[in-house]
């Protein structure tokens, strides 16, 4: 018997859409069947996305947003639901991370790396999470409320490497906030979880791996291999669709085996 997972008539806000791993999400997202909003600075790449969705018969909307900047998070949201409506899943994949000797970070380093990956986070989280709270509260009978969040960490929050410490730090943090907004929104049927994907080849480290220290590093990993982006296709669309309703606080390894 097939089995599918449908998304048609939900809104899916993805951060940091313009690249890597959040224009993946979004086009699986959208191929779904969810409406699907691309947030980020970087608007003309988050254009090329959607005229890449559009093409590919998804719906697609471009929002501008700043992750750490509190004024951008709360207009993009309300635009974003003025524009295509409620926001019913959030994929919070905004990051940035450094690479350095724990004795080299200037607090410089630290704030660009916390800024984005847990203060970004967590506020864009709340943002949503209000608006998700509210429609809990105030919604007629038989009406879809609740939602799904879906925080991006990485595996390096459940395993410190070395020269990217304070990264493994911002994304510790953001898998103890998972939990702590699981546990206070859960009963609202709002679900929080996490995933901790392993290292992923995507166009801002495909050059990496072809050099002598991006072959070295593929030779400790169990099976010698880098993953995909759509390696985390199917677990992101079950975090996000009706059937996760179980799941909450989760933090799942998507890592190829490398944590264990």
């Amino acid at each position: 018997m097939a089995y599918s997972l449908d998304l048609s008539g939900r809104v899916a806000f993805i951060t940091g859409a313009s690249s890597g791993l959040g224009a993946q999400f979004a086009r699986t997202l959208a191929s779904a069947g969810a409406a699907v909003v691309l947030a980020s600075r970087r608007v003309e790449k988050l254009k090329e996305l959607r005229a890449r969705i559009d093409g590919e018969g998804g719906d697609a909307h471009v929002i501008e947003l700043d992750v750490t900047d509190a004024a951008s998070i709360r207009s993009a949201v309300a635009h974003a639901e003025t524009e295509v409506g409620s926001i019913d899943i959030l994929v919070n994949n905004s990051g940035v991370s450094t690479t350095q000797r724990i004795q080299d970070v200037e607090e410089r380093d630290y704030d660009f790396v916390f800024d984005t990956n847990v203060k970004g986070a967590f506020f864009v989280a709340q943002e949503v999470g209000k608006r998700m709270l509210a429609r809990a509260q105030g919604a007629a009978p038989g009406t879809y409320t609740g939602g799904r969040i879906v925080n991006v960490a990485s595996m390096a929050g459940l395993r410190v490497l070395p020269k990217i410490g304070v990264y493994a730090m911002s994304k510790a943090a953001v898998i103890q906030m998972t939990k702590a907004m699981a546990l206070e929104w859960g009963r609202f049927g709002i679900n929080v979880n996490a995933i901790c994907p392993g290292y992923i080849d995507t166009e801002i480290n495909h050059a990496h791996w072809q050099t002598d220290s991006g072959q070295k590093l593929i030779n400790m990993l169990p099976r010698k291999r880098v993953g995909q982006p759509q390696d985390l296709d199917a677990l992101l669309v079950m975090l996000c669709s009706d059937q996760s309703h179980f799941i909450n606080g989760a933090v799942i390894s998507a890592d190829d085996g490398f944590g264990v």
